[in-house]
């Protein structure tokens, strides 16, 4: 990847406030964090930061920026993931199966520094319901594998025997499941049902169409 160490420097920045608060900084915040004088300095280096592959921005939010990495790396690179991909997973109403598969049928070898935390495996999106979050339909993201959450992070989860990726929010009484599109109704979670975190997003692959 050919990138300068500032862009280095901010895209360090940007992955370590995805996994410290779940989400991305603002264009506002990388410029105080970098001490340039404007936020101009900082969109140019996004700018070539999503030219790089490193980024893809979401126009229109505040924080719309997403980590991924669109091309497969060579086997011999150091940094190289081997991911499984080991099914799907929902982006709209719950589908079954999707991260409890076992085996895989298909390996992507990708940059590890483009993920954060790193994933353990990967799961095709289906449905466009995490839109608004950078994610679409054809997507593979990136699961880090855990059962632990916060609310605000994405998160794949399992409701009986159904996956599908939302939006954490826990609140006092309850637990929902946002989607990032206003087409699609939050999903509550209710106490007879069988739920359970299966793992933290930490990034995408967008297949070439």
């Amino acid at each position: 990847m050919d990138i300068s160490d500032t862009q280095r420097a901010i895209l360090e920045l940007i992955t370590g406030r995805i996994e410290s608060d779940g989400v991305p900084p603002s264009q506002t915040e990388i410029a105080a964090a970098m001490g340039f004088s404007s936020i101009r300095a900082a969109q140019y280096h996004l700018q070539a930061l999503e030219q790089a592959g490193a980024i893809k921005r979401v126009p229109g939010q505040a924080r719309g920026i997403r980590l991924c990495q669109p091309a497969r790396v060579a086997a011999s690179n150091d940094d190289a993931l081997r991911l499984p991909i080991l099914g799907r997973v929902a982006a709209g109403s719950p589908i079954g199966s999707g991260a409890d598969a076992h085996g895989a049928d298909d390996y992507v070898l990708l940059d590890r520094t483009f993920f954060h935390p790193s994933p353990d495996y990967l799961l095709k999106v289906h449905g466009d319901s995490m839109r608004d979050e950078g994610i679409f339909d054809g997507d593979l993201i990136g699961v880090h594998r855990t059962r632990d959450a916060r609310s605000g992070q994405i998160v794949v989860a399992r409701i009986d025997d159904e996956i599908t990726v939302k939006l954490l929010k826990i609140g006092k009484d309850r637990i929902r499941l946002l989607p990032r599109n206003p087409d699609y109704a939050p999903i509550d979670v209710l106490p007879d049902q069988d739920f359970a975190i299966e793992g933290l997003y930490c990034g995408l692959v967008r297949p070439s169409r």
